[in-house]
């Protein structure tokens, strides 16, 4: 009987090593296929960026520049996997352009279907306050694909310019500040469009009347409302600046405006306008010539253009800054009242050590 139980014991061991050797067998079989699907995982998933980067593909681009810049980018690891996908689904053959936004983890098929479907990220684009048709084309270039060699020849051509009753000085008046949104592969000319249509909507029938009874056309209202931009920002100063100017323009003055003075010199920094700034011969500089300067010197906000249009009935001939630097304005309607006021501005600079 003790020899049985030697056995049976014997057996007993057998059987549990050969299960420990299955349950081992087992688990690194269900290992290996998690290391093989995080393999995978790894070669068809987007991985080398943080929070989302974009694809810029330009207009004429081939199948194999589409396919070297999101190698180079990271956002593929299998270039002949995802070739092949591209060929048979066609897109190899068709490759469509614009800014692709491609977020973290997303697989290599997903990317594709994104591209051939052209579903390509919006540009907000930003116009705050530009002073010269040089800054606008080099805001395009850096924001979208346009052609700015295009677009700068759009914008002195008085042709096509005449067709928004603008020539090649009041280009610039159609390019009101505001957000503008466009696909990245937008050509000039469409860039252009959009931007004055938003400048032919502003120009309704009641603020076309308003100008008129300013004795002022569209382009004249926005290149006042551009010198009255440059001269404050105080909302409140602002219509009776507009006031100023238009007094001065009835009267056959010269608006002797320090702004057009800065404009025409070319140094936008200058902080106190002198003898050589005025002495500048140009059609913007309003102390050579009379009456407005031919285009804006900057594109000024619908809030200084319903300040010319809504310029109340005033004397006033002068301004000067407040010599609190409050940045508002003291107003005369005689010399002698302008200079006592501008006595007080010079002696609070003088203090001040600005010359």
């Amino acid at each position: 009987m003790a020899v049985k139980k030697q056995k049976k014991k014997g057996g007993a061991r057998r059987s549990k090593a050969g299960a420990g050797k299955f349950r081992k067998a087992k688990w690194g079989l269900i290992a290996g296929l998690v290391v093989l699907g995080l393999f995978y995982l790894l070669q068809t998933r987007s991985d080398s960026f943080s929070s989302g980067e974009y694809l810029y593909i330009r207009s004429g681009s081939a199948y194999e520049q589409v396919e070297e810049a999101l190698l180079e980018q990271g956002f593929i690891h299998n270039a002949e996997r995802f070739r092949k996908r591209a060929g048979q689904s066609g897109y190899a053959q068709h490759v469509l352009p614009g800014k692709y936004r491609i977020r973290k983890g997303m697989r290599e098929r997903e990317i594709l279907d994104m591209l051939q479907s052209g579903r390509q990220e919006a540009v907000q684009f930003v116009v705050k306050k530009l002073r010269t048709r040089d800054e606008l084309i080099r805001l395009v270039g850096t924001q979208l694909e346009a052609d700015t060699l295009v677009l700068r020849q759009l914008l002195s051509d008085s042709i096509y310019l005449a067709r928004y009753a603008l020539n090649a000085h009041t280009a610039m008046c159609a390019v009101m500040p505001g957000t503008y949104t466009f696909f990245w592969n937008s050509d000039a000319e469409t860039v252009f469009k959009k931007i004055a249509r938003q400048y032919v909507a502003f120009w309704t029938k009641e603020r076309k009347a308003k100008a008129s009874k300013m004795g002022l056309n569209p382009q004249e209202a926005i290149v006042l409302a551009s010198i009255v931009e440059e001269e404050s920002n105080k909302s409140t100063d602002k219509p009776k600046i507009a006031s100023v100017y238009l007094n001065r323009i009835r009267a056959g003055m010269k608006l002797q405006a320090d702004p057009t003075a800065k404009f025409a010199y070319g140094d936008f920094m200058i902080r106190r306008i002198k003898g050589e700034h005025i002495a500048v011969n140009s059609p913007y500089n309003t102390y050579k010539v009379a009456g407005l300067p031919p285009g804006p010197i900057c594109t000024p906000s619908r809030n200084s253009i319903e300040a010319v249009l809504n310029a109340p009935k005033t004397n006033y001939i002068y301004f000067c800054a407040r010599e609190d630097f409050s940045g508002y304005h003291n107003f005369a309607a005689t010399w002698q009242q302008h200079n006592a006021n501008a006595r007080k501005y010079h002696a609070a600079l003088k203090k001040r050590g600005i010359r």
